[in-house]
């Protein structure tokens, strides 16, 4: 029997906000223990909690972004669980009225683009962090976290691969960071994920039993488990066992999930209104207010650069994966303005440089002016393509510009035809066997004449004078 994925993410973006949500300790990340603490985000008798605006408009901006419906009127609840992490005995979140619904974005695998529908974006205060002691079987609770601002943002059940899930999720996070309202750092925790997945037979019209799956921190593990767990549920039903509703753990060193609980449904919470929040109430000017002052977003961006710049669909993409990538791109292309060379050397060179160094954009060593530069370089055929690729890893181990490594490695390109020609003849002189099978049809070969010029020269020669010298001697 066939079976088909049914696949939704929860996913929780953590706001950039200096202060938590409903008071004013600072959110900042590595305080020693304890030390970003009140009575209001301890949940003391007596206290009061206050919404920071700031966590309404970063999550107003998202609902915008995402097209959903915003909710002129929402409400915060309480989630009541007990945990240790958790001081005051309940989460306070949004449910039954949260800030905006009925979203979607548009993602793209391969060549198919695909609508996935976004259910509610709601805000909530996150919890505490437990640090088990590996040698004592104590734990301590760390609770500079707990109220800082959370922002929930659940699909609707339309993922139908780990590869979508991967491009949605991708997609999400590429948003935020355009917005400028969460870090999207899934290895730090302030984009955090868990999927929903179950599998039904192929043709059937009533989902199965889902299982969430949590502990995912990266792209990369967030496909792996749902592969997993589709798999895992595959053999369940195909051995007649019955798949059952729970939580479950990714283990990335085995690479697989485990059971954790049984999955809680929304009664178990006893979710009621919190009576010390007023029902926050969005006017008009507000949402109007963000919906233009929001940025150019990223598929927006993306069509431009195709339009505009004459890009493929998947080199665009790559550029506009993030807004700080877009953003060198088209300084380098003030300065250098030839999109395709500007996009194959960002797409090509810098982007390798940054991953092998595990560093992004913000990071590089090699500015949009040095870029610029070392293209102007092979533009004018003051260096090779060959030699610029030298010239680059030079530039990214040095901090130097390309000109000044250029002029002290002495990399300048050979344009003087008659010294290359006298190169041509020693290397044709040498190879008679070569140039008689090249002659008798074995076109081949010209590569070999070509490499063995360019050695000769140390990579400076001109290709183009190299080629069209020995086509001449050659005859065709």
């Amino acid at each position: 029997m066939l079976y088909k994925p049914v696949i939704g993410l929860e996913i929780h973006a953590q706001l950039k906000t200096k202060t938590k949500i409903f008071c004013s300790c600072s959110t900042a990340f590595g305080a020693p223990p304890n030390t970003h603490t009140c009575p209001v985000c301890l949940g003391m008798p007596g206290v009061l909690p206050v919404l920071n605006k700031k966590v309404v408009d970063f999550t107003l901006r998202m609902a915008v972004a995402t097209h959903c419906s915003i909710d002129r009127e929402s409400r915060f609840a309480r989630k009541n669980y007990f945990y240790p992490d958790l001081p005051k005995g309940y989460q306070i979140s949004q449910y039954e009225l949260p800030i905006a619904q009925h979203g979607f974005v548009h993602i793209q695998v391969d060549d198919t683009k695909k609508r996935i529908g976004i259910t509610r974006i709601h805000m909530e205060e996150d919890a505490g962090k437990l640090i088990h002691d590996p040698h004592r079987p104590i734990s301590k609770v760390d609770f500079n976290r707990t109220g800082v601002p959370l922002m929930e943002i659940v699909s609707e059940p339309d993922i139908r691969s780990p590869r979508e899930a991967g491009a949605y999720l991708r997609q999400l996070r590429s948003i935020v960071r355009y917005l400028e309202i969460s870090d999207g750092n899934l290895e730090e925790g302030s984009f955090r994920c868990d999927a929903n997945v179950s599998i039904m037979p192929e043709g059937a019209s009533e989902f199965g039993t889902r299982a969430e799956i949590k502990n995912l921190n990266s792209f990369k593990h967030v496909e792996k488990a749902i592969q997993y767990e589709i798999e895992r549920q595959k053999e369940i039903l195909l051995d007649n066992g019955r798949v059952v509703q729970e939580t479950r753990l990714w283990n990335a060193d085995k690479g697989r999930t485990f059971s954790m609980r049984g999955k809680e449904d929304a009664h178990d919470y006893r979710y009621f209104p919190d009576p010390d929040l007023l029902p926050l109430v969005i006017d008009e000017t507000w949402v109007e207010s963000v919906r233009h002052a929001l940025p150019e977003l990223p598929d927006d961006k993306r069509d431009r650069f195709v339009t505009a710049y004459g890009l493929s669909d998947y080199d665009a993409s790559l550029l506009t994966a993030s807004r700080e990538l877009a953003d060198y791109f088209e300084a380098c292309l003030a300065l250098f303005n030839h999109p395709k060379q500007v996009g194959n050397w960002v797409a090509g060179p810098l982007l390798g440089l940054l991953n092998a160094q595990a560093k992004d954009i913000s990071h590089t060593p090699i500015s949009p002016e040095m870029l610029a530069e070392l293209l102007r370089l092979i533009e004018d055929g003051t260096i090779s393509t060959k030699i610029a690729k030298t010239v680059f890893d030079e530039m990214a181990t040095s901090g130097k510009h390309a000109r000044e490594i250029v002029a002290e490695k002495g990399l300048v390109q050979v344009t003087d035809a008659g010294a290359i020609d006298a190169v041509v003849r020693n290397v044709l002189s040498r190879s008679e066997k070569e140039v008689a099978a090249y002659r008798n049809g074995k076109t081949k070969l010209m590569g070999f004449f070509v490499g063995q010029v360019m050695r000769e020269t140390k990579g400076k020669a001109n290709p183009k004078i190299v080629n069209e010298i020995l086509r001449e001697k050659l005859g065709g």
